[in-house]
């Protein structure tokens, strides 16, 4: 794995150097887009506006409209904003994870110390261990501030991207049902969730849709027929619904047996 950034983790007074790895890779299939007249690969192309010619990557910079008119950045005024935020991810504080809801949660990353922060970096470990607490913090990947959580993962730290409550959309205009249903189906539907209930085990689930997709690509490649069965979305009146949960309860069964 190659680095995509390194700096220190700031730790009251302690500095630990580290260096930063992506924790995860897609597992779907990479697919090309196609002319459809005669399959050609398309390619994009990075089109001056007011010229038509193709610009290369080392003549683009990057430019923010003021008043009608660009303002060019160069990378030096990225590290120029907030230099002590592009190389140095300060903890600001240390919170219980479980109280930070699910939808912040955006990307994992590795944390690796440098040789000159071994011992500090095995230090925090074990104290978020003993502690059961993770770091708070603010960091700038790239052109992006962002708020991050620092925690223990096995014997490594891994930092974890989590979004600004002001990125969260408002979902006033999502309307949400009224709870009107029955005792019986909410006593039904409870059951239901126990009989489902089991230990979290993420090794039980794989990407399974990547692996029936490229089987089906394998055979229309020799031109084999492929056979399907449409699925059906059926909307269900809701008087139907406690016919619904005893059947579930009863299918349910006759797969744990």
């Amino acid at each position: 794995m190659r680095a995509i950034w390194s700096g220190a983790i700031g730790f009251g007074l302690v500095n630990i150097p580290v260096k930063l790895y992506s924790a995860v890779q897609g597992s779907e299939l990479e697919l090309d887009m196609l002319d459809k007249k005669d399959h050609a690969n398309i390619k994009y192309q990075r089109i001056n506006a007011n010229t038509g010619r193709e610009v290369a990557w080392e003549n683009i910079v990057k430019g923010y409209k003021m008043d009608d008119q660009y303002v060019v950045l160069t990378d030096e005024d990225f590290k120029k904003a907030s230099p002590e935020k592009t190389k140095l991810i300060e903890i600001v504080e240390f919170v219980n994870e479980v109280e930070i809801d699910s939808m912040y949660f955006e990307m994992p990353y590795y944390l690796q110390p440098e040789k000159s922060g071994v011992k500090p970096y095995a230090l925090l470990r074990e104290a978020l261990k003993k502690t059961g607490k993770v770091g708070l913090g603010t960091h700038v990947l790239r052109t992006r501030e962002n708020l991050v959580l620092i925690k223990p993962h096995d014997d490594l730290l891994i930092l974890n991207k989590i979004r600004f409550q002001q990125e969260i959309r408002d979902p006033e205009e999502i309307k949400a049902p009224e709870a009107n249903n029955k005792p019986s189906e909410l006593k039904m539907a409870i059951q239901l969730i126990e009989q489902l209930s089991g230990e979290f085990d993420i090794s039980k689930y794989k990407d399974t849709y990547s692996q029936k997709l490229l089987k089906l690509i394998e055979a229309k490649s020799k031109g084999k027929p492929i056979k399907t069965s449409p699925l059906r979305v059926v909307h269900s009146r809701s008087h139907d619904l406690m016919s619904q949960l005893k059947a579930s309860l009863n299918s349910s069964k006759r797969k744990a047996s």
